[in-house]
C-alpha cells in the first residue's frame, strides 16, 4: 500500500496510520512516561487491540485529521488536529504523542509545524489550540518553538492519577 504523506520535514513525515504501524503504536503508547501527559481516555494499559481500534476509528474519518509521524522510515508517534464545531469550527485542537526512544530529537517540533501548516491550508481553520499538564516542560517547549503562544494558566482544572494539577493553554493563530 502506497502511503499518503500529508507533510515532510527533512527525515520527519507526516503519513496516514498503516496497520504495519500498530505493533509499535502498542509498545510506544503502553508507557507510563508517555500516557502520564495524556487524557484520561487514552487507554491504560494500550494494547494491540487497542492500536487496531483506534486505526479502525481514524479509517473512518473524513476528512482524516490523526496521522502517524514518521522519522527516518520509523513510526514513532501520532498527531493529530480535531476541528471545532458550531462557534468554534475554524479553531482545531492540537494533539501529539512521541515514543519515549525518540524524545529530543526534535521529531515533536517538526511534526507539529507541518500539521499546523496543513491545518491551516487544508481545513480552514484559523487557529489551533492545545491544554498541557502544567509539568510536561517538554511539550510546552515545542509548542513554544512552532510559535505558540501561552494565552492562559486554567488553574487546578486536571485531575490527573488522582492528583490536581494546572493546565497551561497555547494557541498558534494563522497569519
Amino acid at each position: 500500500m502506497e502511503k499518503i504523506i500529508i507533510g515532510k520535514d527533512g527525515d520527519v513525515i507526516l503519513r496516514e496510520l498503516m496497520d504495519a504501524d500498530l505493533e509499535k503504536l502498542a509498545i510506544y503508547a503502553n508507557n507510563e512516561k508517555v500516557s502520564i501527559n495524556l487524557r484520561d481516555g487514552f487507554p491504560k494499559p494500550y494494547t494491540i487491540e487497542n492500536a487496531k481500534s483506534f486505526k479502525k476509528m481514524i479509517d473512518s474519518q473524513t476528512p482524516k485529521t490523526f496521522f502517524a509521524i514518521e522519522y527516518q522510515n520509523d513510526y514513532v508517534g501520532n498527531i493529530s488536529l480535531s476541528p471545532g464545531t458550531d462557534v468554534y469550527r475554524k479553531s482545531a485542537e492540537i494533539g501529539y504523542f512521541i515514543g519515549e526512544p525518540f524524545w529530543n530529537k526534535g521529531i515533536a517540533t517538526k511534526a507539529v509545524n507541518l500539521i499546523s501548516e496543513w491545518g491551516f491550508n487544508q481545513l480552514d481553520i484559523v487557529r489551533i489550540y492545545t491544554g498541557v499538564f502544567e509539568y510536561n516542560q517538554a511539550s510546552q517547549r515545542v509548542l513554544e518553538k512552532c510559535g505558540f503562544v501561552k494565552e492562559a494558566v486554567f488553574k487546578k482544572s486536571i485531575c490527573k492519577d488522582n492528583k490536581i494539577f494546572d493546565e497551561i493553554r497555547f494557541a498558534k493563530i494563522k497569519e
